[in-house]
């Protein structure tokens, strides 16, 4: 790998190459915006994986965000003042929940429900210091 694929886009320059791009678009200023936030990626996907199913593999939320990476560095503009990777997190977020909502095939007011009852029942179990039982 030579050292461009490597470097860490400082501040002042990152600013520099958001204006280029946004001039440009840059496949190749494209990739280094890519290369710089993907960590970000897996951050998000990291957070989002806490309380989930086993089921749900690390990766394909890793795989998920990617998505909404390359979606908010194409909508990103720098002239609003929000950073952006406050801005990625948000996209990246939405597009790990997006996906996960299209595999399952239980609607979310259903899902919503069962949150609800299982929070009775541990709120009943927890006065009643015992199990609950119908």
């Amino acid at each position: 790998m030579d050292s461009e694929k490597l470097q860490v886009i400082n501040s002042e320059e990152e600013d520099k190459v958001w204006i280029e791009f946004k001039k440009t678009k840059s496949p190749q200023l494209r990739d280094k915006l890519i290369r710089q936030y993907m960590p970000l990626v897996k951050y998000v996907a990291g957070k989002v994986s806490v309380g989930l199913p086993a089921s749900m593999e690390f990766d394909d939320l890793v795989g998920f965000g990617q998505f909404g990476l390359l979606d908010a560095i194409s909508k990103y503009d720098p002239e609003k003042g929000v950073k952006f990777k406050t801005y990625a997190v948000t996209r990246i977020r939405g597009a790990i929940f997006d996906e996960m909502r299209q595999l399952d095939w239980v609607p979310r007011s259903v899902r919503q429900k069962s949150r609800e009852i299982e929070d009775v029942i541990s709120e009943l179990e927890s006065n009643l210091g015992r199990p609950a039982t119908d």
